[in-house]
């Protein structure tokens, strides 16, 4: 449980006509932002904002489409960026902190790039550079399940990783994300972003899970290297979702990270 000072709250901002929401988990800590990956929404961080707390904050974004997030017509790479620039604002904080994995590792690091007086350090999870998403599985997907328990077993092994987001409806059991909205996601996330990984200047952490199928050691590696001194990278024992997996090391290794740098 999280300790009995820390409450966490549920918040809306808008940015235009959309409606975006997000978790504060409270606490007298730093404030960081964590950005989550696809299939997932903020509530994905919580295990990991109970192991961060009270030294850290965590306050974590329903991305577009995501959560309780209005879903959008576009999910174009620029458009995921500003909707980070548009929650940093809505915060009023300064540079902090940023966590994202997966999609939002994606995301953070471009925001990084692109706005370097607004990132102070940057954790990025099990992403590379160069990101070639297979949309096959998000297809798969069962729309609609009679319930709760069908959608589990629908899903089988993966069914942990995406529970934060399953939601009931008069239909029956589904997602809080859209299948066709998240392989348009996936499809604008894949590219070379080589540019925006070196044009950030700010320490970084790059935190890989060695059973990952997403990032490959040696693209791991590569990125390091074209950082010249200003990353580091860390491998635990995970798949993938390595906050998920590893919880405990993860953290461990997030907070010695913060802790060395400040």
């Amino acid at each position: 449980m999280l300790p009995p000072n820390i409450r966490v709250m549920r918040r809306y901002f808008m940015v235009g006509e959309r409606k975006l929401s997000y978790l504060d988990f409270g606490g007298p800590g730093r404030p960081l932002l964590a950005l989550h990956g696809h299939y997932n929404e903020a509530s994905a961080f919580e295990p990991l904002a109970k192991a961060l707390a009270p030294r850290w904050r965590v306050i974590a974004l329903d991305q577009r489409g995501h959560g309780e997030s209005d879903r959008a017509r576009s999910y174009e790479r620029d458009d995921y960026i500003a909707d980070v620039a548009a929650f940093h604002q809505h915060l009023g904080v300064g540079s902090l902190p940023v966590l994202g994995h997966s999609l939002g590792g994606v995301n953070a690091y471009q925001f990084a790039a692109r706005h370097p007086d607004k990132v102070g350090t940057l954790i990025v999870e099990d992403i590379g550079a160069v990101v070639e998403c297979d949309w096959s599985f998000t297809t798969r997907l069962p729309r609609q399940a009679p319930s709760r328990e069908a959608l589990v077993a629908a899903l089988g092994a993966t069914a942990p990783y995406l529970e934060c987001a399953f939601r009931q409806s008069g239909q029956g059991w589904g997602f809080s994300f859209d299948i066709d909205d998240t392989v348009a996601s996936q499809k604008a996330l894949n590219g070379d972003h080589w540019d925006d990984w070196t044009a950030v200047s700010c320490p970084t952490l790059l935190v890989r899970g060695t059973r990952s199928d997403e990032l490959a050691a040696d693209h791991a590696r590569e990125m390091i290297a074209r950082r010249g001194g200003r990353a580091r990278l860390v491998e635990l024992p995970a798949g993938h979702v390595v906050h998920h997996d590893a919880l405990d090391q993860f953290s461990a290794a997030v907070t010695t990270f913060l802790s060395e740098l400040r």
